[in-house]
């Protein structure tokens, strides 16, 4: 028996060493966090690696299109995919390849412009409806459930005869008009967060209710905002479209795929290329944009980690 066991009382366990700092590793970003596992889902990866290659084509657009919007080609009407014209031409001679790769930079110009305009707006008057409740809350959501009650076609086409029908006025209509479920959203998550106890701390501190708003309680109720905003994006376009296939959309010679669609309405049995092309450009990139929503919020769910 040595001498540490004879001191040694009976029944004492001994701590276990500490482990070394080095091994429990550093603590990530939430960000970081969440591009991990964002990055596990295959699928939102595709998506977000068709926006990132077509936002590259909308930008080097001169470079790629082989031919101008408003180039003819001579004799060549309604002809079918070719060595010369990758997608076919159109019913006065124009590249439809051309027509469509221009076409990226409209709809994602107004995707992302008029969905920043529905953010903002759904974002401030959903966050005051929210926070502070009573006779504002009551006076904002029934603004909300006015334009709710409107058909959403009706409202926008509405618009569109105020502003009138250029690339411009299809951003403002689509996002004056499409802050309505945003707003709610938000004064959702407002509603359950004023509740909790770091609220009521920042109250106790004195700080004033639009910095408690907008510092404290805006950063924990981003979660479901930025998910739907993605998808708000890819919803615009598919809107952008529509509106452009029922004539209200941007006019000739703008390169807007829904305008595209509707032209080529009549060619189906006899040119068929006219209405694939851009009805194709239009599903791949509402969907791309529907598979990073997905895969974005299943990186910021909680209950996923």
């Amino acid at each position: 028996m040595t001498l540490t066991d004879q001191v040694t009382p009976p029944g004492h366990v001994e701590a276990p060493e500490p482990a070394d700092v080095a091994d429990l590793g550093a603590a990530r970003p939430l960000r970081a966090d969440v591009w991990r596992r964002f990055k596990r889902n295959r699928m939102a990866m595709v998506g977000l690696g068709f926006i990132l290659l077509l936002a590259l084509v909308a930008a080097f657009a001169p470079l790629i299109a082989p031919y101008g919007i408003t180039e003819r080609a001579s004799g060549q009407f309604r002809e079918g995919p070719s060595v010369d014209h990758w997608f076919g031409t159109d019913d006065i001679g124009r590249d439809v390849f051309s027509r469509v790769v221009y076409g990226a930079r409209v709809s994602l110009r107004i995707g992302f412009l008029a969905t920043a305009i529905s953010l903002v707006l759904g974002l401030l008057l959903g966050a005051i409806s929210g926070f502070f409740g009573g006779s504002i809350d009551t006076i904002i959501m029934r603004i909300t459930d006015v334009f709710l009650a409107i058909p959403y076609f009706v409202l926008a086409i509405s618009v569109a005869t105020v502003f009138g029908r250029s690339e411009n006025s299809i951003i403002v209509i689509l996002g004056i008009t499409g802050w309505l479920f945003i707003a709610r959203i938000v004064r959702s998550s407002f509603l359950g967060l004023r509740r909790l106890e770091y609220v009521e701390a920042a109250t106790a501190l004195g700080f004033s209710r639009w910095r408690i708003m907008f510092r404290h309680v805006l950063p924990n109720a981003l979660q479901p905002i930025i998910v739907y905003g993605t998808i708000s994006v890819g919803a615009v376009i598919l809107a952008e479209a529509a509106l452009s296939f029922l004539g209200v959309g941007p006019q000739e010679p703008t390169p807007a795929w829904g305008l595209m669609v509707s032209e080529a309405k009549g060619s189906l049995t006899n040119a068929p290329h006219l209405l694939f092309f851009p009805a194709g450009a239009i599903v791949l990139t509402v969907l791309a944009f529907i598979l990073i929503g997905d895969g974005l919020r299943d990186a910021l769910d909680p209950k996923l980690k």
